[in-house]
């Protein structure tokens, strides 16, 4: 799983899944997913992020991470 801020246009990326989406859906206003070809979720992306989020932390709880990158 990845995430990506992108200031410019003030959205989250959260990638669940690597690989192209190939269908978007808009569930809630602002909130859209990702779908890969077979219908398996590939990411979410959430429009004017930091008024509706706390950009300013990041917790995880219980995730089993062999691997911790910081980029």
């Amino acid at each position: 799983m990845k995430i990506f801020y992108y200031a410019e246009t003030d959205s989250l990326y959260i990638e669940l899944k690597a690989g192209p989406g190939t269908e978007t859906r808009e569930i809630a206003d602002g909130l859209n997913v990702d779908f890969d070809a077979d219908g398996a979720v590939v990411g979410l992306d959430i429009d004017h992020a930091s008024t509706k989020l706390d950009l300013a932390t990041l917790e995880t709880r219980a995730l089993p991470l062999a691997n911790l990158k910081a980029a």
